[in-house]
């Protein structure tokens, strides 16, 4: 019986939490307590109550995104975007996130550069644009994207990889320069042999057509003997 009236009052107590705090709220905690299906339910509600609500578009779209619901999450996202006024940056950097997951790298892309033009000190839009861009190959724009975020964010512990990768980077840049070099320098090593027999031949031609002449001297003509014959 004890028993029973401890699981009754804590069912009164938890209604009366609920009561007591709105759909956002309520999402937001669960979200906080890494629980993002439940705490989708609220956010969904919060978002039919009250649509300018931006935070709880953020909160669904990560909740659904932590759920495998990646094509909801961009929906949730675009929905809310060309009206989230301060947060356009927050908005527009997890669209790109969901892209990016998605494998759509160019619109990830055009994602994180739209958050940058609104708050071009985001440090993350940073960070997921440089992936971006390794993703495309667009590699020396890429490593000044890592650069940037770095001095944003000079604590990230992230800090190492991502300096392991740009030194990586760099080193095959240079390593590419130098073949280049070595291939140019080949070619123009090439190109002056290929000159000096054009300009060697011929003229080794020209002086043998010359002493061939010399010898020949008047073969072309007839030899007129004046003399008698005589028996």
């Amino acid at each position: 019986m004890k028993k029973t009236y401890i699981s009754v009052l804590l069912w009164v107590l938890v209604g009366v939490w609920c009561f007591g705090q709105d759909s956002l709220a309520m999402g937001e905690d669960l979200f906080l307590q890494n629980k993002p299906q439940e705490a989708a339910v609220f956010l969904e509600q919060a978002i039919a109550e009250d649509p300018t609500q931006i935070e709880a578009f953020l909160y669904l779209g990560i909740a659904y995104e932590q759920t495998g619901r990646t094509d909801e999450a961009i929906a949730v996202y675009l929905q809310v975007l060309d009206n989230a006024g301060d947060l356009t940056a927050n908005v527009a950097n997890n669209l790109g996130n969901a892209y990016f997951n998605k494998g759509s790298i160019a619109e990830a892309e055009a994602l994180y550069t739209q958050a940058l033009e609104a708050d071009s000190m985001y440090a993350s839009a940073y960070l997921g644009r440089a992936n971006a861009r390794v993703q495309k190959g667009s590699l020396r724009d890429a490593i000044a994207d890592y650069e940037q975020y770095l001095q944003l964010e000079p604590q990230s512990l992230q800090r190492s990889s991502i300096e392991q990768l740009v030194t990586f980077i760099k080193a095959e840049f240079a390593e590419a320069e130098q073949q280049r070099h070595a291939a140019e320098e080949i070619a123009r090593a090439e190109a002056e042999r290929r000159q000096r027999l054009l300009d060697e031949i011929p003229a080794s031609l020209h002086g043998a057509a010359e002493a061939s002449q010399g010898l020949s001297a008047g073969a072309e003509q007839v030899e007129v003997y004046e003399g008698e014959f005589e028996l």
